[in-house]
């Protein structure tokens, strides 16, 4: 895919993941959407023949506190969540690269700072 960058544009990804899923997440969870620490977006890393690679990316809310949370498990927890799909959104995407069916995988969060975390999206055909 030699334009994939053109492709899954954050416009683009935001349709797939919209803001408002943040708290939809965190309703789900906590019963309140203000108790979630970070805001939750997707975005696009890389592309080849044999691999997409996404992350959704973690940051830290105005006054809350994203290292006090336990980020690293949260793989598990978004591969499973209802509302956000995981699957769907890997098929989605999967599809847009022009691939009939894909498998995916959540990899471990990664800390990118203290304020933003990132958990990987792997799509592969």
């Amino acid at each position: 895919m030699h334009n994939a960058a053109q492709i899954f544009t954050p416009a683009y990804l935001a349709t797939i993941f919209p803001p408002e899923k943040t708290d939809e997440f965190f309703a789900a969870l906590f019963g309140d959407a203000e108790e979630g620490a970070y805001t939750i977006s997707l975005r696009f890393e890389q592309a080849s023949p044999t691999e997409l690679r996404f992350a959704f990316d973690l940051e830290e809310r105005p006054g809350m506190c994203l290292a006090c949370n336990l980020t690293y498990g949260l793989p598990q927890v978004f591969s499973r969540h209802p509302v956000l799909a995981v699957g769907n959104i890997a098929e989605t995407l999967a599809q847009k690269a022009g691939w009939p069916s894909a498998s995916w995988s959540l990899l471990p969060t990664q800390q990118v700072s203290k304020k933003i975390h990132s958990i990987p999206l792997v799509i592969q055909p």
